[in-house]
């Protein structure tokens, strides 16, 4: 038998670790969260896969390429190229959709040119991407964006008074200086004093030269009106700066459908070509299921060799339980899971072989119903001839596993190791916690919460609602079940979003760069700050590594980054702070023969017990530990985080301030957590409904149903198919509804 063969992983928590993985094979890698899955899977394996391939190509190709480090291993033999399906969202912008990501709109431009009636032109002219095709109002984004005048400036104050409120057009800005230093405007002379022409200039002069600028006008600049320049610098690009600053823009910013071509992105002569009364945008707008139905009914032997290839693509999709999706809906609005499937359809019918690739929980987002499709098209990768290695929690996915690496026995410090390798039957009989967690045997609750008062949610109508509504018990916790995109979200979402009392804990990340992390996010990094001045004498700002306590050679950083020329860029670890990221002196200066730099690298665990008598500090560490986080480091940066954690974080911060008489909504959040882990998240929300809070969980996982005092069940399938309202009540009576899918699962699951 060929296998991949690792030798002394030490990446991240793997204890210098190795192990032989079966080639042409379904592996499945287990474990707690935390455990060390991810750290052999994606940061070893994936990374040196990605690593040697990319070192394969000119320097110029590996410069537009993302950079691997060598992972911490020994060494890997037979290692074959990889193809990694993650959760990242698939992002872009507003530009890409459903059609574009997944190569379908380009066929369906094509049939369009070719049996659309009138002819307007080739496939191109069918793209809103393309000048000639878009949509001349709104280039092709389907809205048209207005700026809020009274938003962007406060017309009280002087352009010296800050009259522009807007973070980067500050006075001392170097945009701002751009108004301040024109010598067009008397900068202390208030906006509502301004004349028509002053304020015509000061907005909307195009760019031109200046005839007699001030000594301190940049040379070579421009004079650019605020509105060209706001529009071009936040509107019409897609840049890092309209996510900085997306709070801003947002309450600047309205956004409505394009007067012209009504949402459609397209200029009025495409959209006058039709099949069977349809123009494009009304296809791409129809539902992945009435898109096949569609197509079906198209009878033209000229378009034969079109249709047919369309029709496997849509319906792969559909497959895949993505029928709900439209063509047109923009891929910036998918989740992680959605994304995930999208990416996995296009390797379906690629003829590649021999390959490794590599799916990261390929369950999540989904009704136990779905993922047997999933499995179907794990076991078609395999049955191709390539090698499948998956991360994955959920019982349904290991069981078609060829063969099982569990890591462990827990998590952070305490995982990382290997705890068992073989079979399905070999694992269900074994001692590790995944194995025990297989085997246990579930039940509903034997005696779930009695409801006194109710939150009712009258006819909700939303997407796939129609005029649905729903009582949810208070104080009580609340499952509300159905297949992906049946309607639950929407249906909580709608009815529960315009409460004040409502709070939401999504698996969205929290904006943060590599230079927040964990102790910035729970505002204790300022209480540590305090505790090490207060016991070291230094200043409070030298224990900032965004500060004065920065490392002068990579300013805080940790490592240093070489651009050169021609070649990737360079990073190694700084070699004066050795990526510490703090001064020598800081560094030095120890409590309890700890430094602020050895402090960040503690485990949440470990810093507990050092921090005992702050309570401050130790209270936060608490409540992440109750949330299972407590192997996670202290400095750990907050862009690290899996959508599981980022929601669990989030949690722990209402475990300290506890809130009184609010309803907490959480969405799916078993994601990225063992079967065994799950009882600590029940304890969380048991100390919620304590203090007289409703728990409502959007959630697939079987488990989590079984502690449910109420179920609502939604269905009977996704998109048009859905948004029913099937069961509503304890969860004993959902078992007898032969329409719901979430009944057969469950029922199954108990027996």
């Amino acid at each position: 038998m060929e296998i991949i063969r690792i030798h002394g992983a030490k990446q991240n928590n793997l204890k210098n670790i190795s192990v032989d993985i079966p080639k042409h094979q379904i592996t499945v890698f287990t474990g707690r969260s935390g455990s060390g899955k991810s750290s052999l899977v994606f940061s070893t394996i994936a990374a040196e896969s990605e690593r040697l391939l990319n070192e394969t190509y000119s320097t110029y190709i590996q410069h537009q390429l993302t950079q691997y480090s060598k992972p911490t291993v020994d060494l890997i033999e037979n290692l074959p190229v990889a193809m990694i399906i993650n959760q990242k969202r698939l992002g872009g912008n507003s530009r890409s959709t459903v059609g574009t990501i997944s190569d379908i709109y380009a066929s369906v431009r094509l049939l369009w040119s070719r049996i659309g009636e009138p002819f307007v032109g080739y496939s191109d002219i069918f793209s809103f991407n393309n000048p000639k095709g878009m949509c001349e109002t709104c280039s092709g984004l389907g809205y048209v964006e207005d700026i809020d005048l009274n938003e962007l400036l406060d017309f009280d104050k002087s352009l010296n008074e800050d009259a522009i409120r807007f973070p980067s057009f500050r006075p001392d800005s170097w945009r701002g200086k751009r108004y301040l230093y024109s010598g067009l405007f008397d900068n202390d002379q208030k906006l509502k004093d301004y004349s028509k022409t002053e304020l015509d200039t000061l907005l909307y002069t195009e760019p031109t030269k200046l005839k007699n600028p001030p000594d301190n006008w940049p040379k070579t600049a421009k004079f650019e009106g605020l509105i060209h320049r706001f529009r071009r610098s936040f509107l019409l690009n897609d840049n890092f700066e309209k996510n900085k600053f997306k709070d801003a823009i947002d309450r600047i910013v309205t956004s409505s459908q394009c007067p012209n071509c009504k949402g459609k992105r397209l200029h009025p002569n495409v959209l006058k070509c039709k099949i069977n009364n349809y123009d494009i945008a009304d296809f791409t707008e129809l539902s992945i299921d009435d898109a096949i139905t569609f197509i079906k009914n198209i009878t033209s032997d000229k378009a034969k060799v079109i249709i047919e290839p369309l029709q496997q693509q849509l319906e792969s999709l559909s497959y895949i339980g993505l029928n709900y999706l439209t063509l047109s809906r923009e891929t910036t609005s998918l989740s992680g899971g959605e994304s995930q499937r999208i990416k996995l359809i296009r390797h379906l019918n690629s003829p590649l072989t021999d390959l490794v690739y590599i799916i990261d929980e390929p369950s999540i987002g989904l009704h136990p119903d779905d993922i047997q499709r999933i499995n179907e098209i794990i076991l078609s990768l395999k049955n191709k001839g390539n090698t499948v290695l998956v991360v994955e929690h959920d019982p349904d996915v290991i069981r078609i596993a060829d063969y099982i690496i569990d890591l462990g026995p827990l998590a952070g410090k305490h995982g990382g190791e290997i705890t068992f390798t073989g079979s399905y039957q070999s694992l269900i009989q074994s001692d590790t916690s995944t194995g025990i967690a297989l085997r246990r045997l579930h039940s509903l609750k034997a005696h779930p919460r009695q409801a006194e008062k109710f939150i009712q949610l009258t006819q909700i109508s939303r997407n796939n609602l129609k005029n649905v509504s729903v009582n949810i018990p208070q104080q009580a916790i609340t499952v509300v079940t159905g297949v992906a995109g049946s309607g639950k979200s929407s249906l909580i979402r709608a009815g529960l979003e315009h409460q004040t009392t409502t709070v939401f804990i999504d698996q969205k990340p929290v904006h943060a760069s590599n230079r927040s992390n964990l102790l910035t996010y729970l505002d204790i990094f300022d209480e540590m700050r305090s505790y090490f001045s207060k016991k070291t004498g230094l200043k409070k700002a030298m224990f900032s590594y965004n500060s004065e306590g920065a490392c002068p050679e990579c300013h805080g950083k940790g490592i240093l980054k070489t651009e050169l020329a021609f070649m990737p860029d360079f990073t190694q670890t700084c070699d004066v702070c050795h990526g510490k990221r703090y001064k020598s002196e800081v560094l030095n200066a120890t409590v309890n023969g700890y430094s602020i730099a050895d402090t960040l690298a503690l485990t949440v665990d470990e810093a507990i017990d050092i921090f005992q008598s702050t309570p401050t500090i130790s209270e936060p560490l608490n409540a992440l530990t109750s949330t299972g986080l407590n192997y996670m480091t202290l400095g750990q940066s907050l862009d690290t985080l899996s959508g599981g954690e980022i929601q669990r974080v989030k949690l722990s911060k209402y475990l300290t301030n506890t809130l009184q008489h609010h309803t907490f909504v959480f969405d799916e959040p078993t994601t990225g957590l063992h079967e065994d882990d799950i009882p600590i998240l029940l304890e969380c929300f048991d100390k919620l409904i304590k203090e007289q809070n409703t728990v409502i969980i959007i959630e697939h996982n079987l488990t989590m149903m079984t502690y449910a005092d109420w179920i609502i069940d939604i269905g009977p399938y996704a998109g048009e198919q859905g948004g029913k309202l099937l069961y509503q009540g304890y969860p004993q009576g959902l078992l007898e509804i032969q329409a719901s899918v979430t009944a057969k699962h469950l029922n199954h699951y108990l027996s």
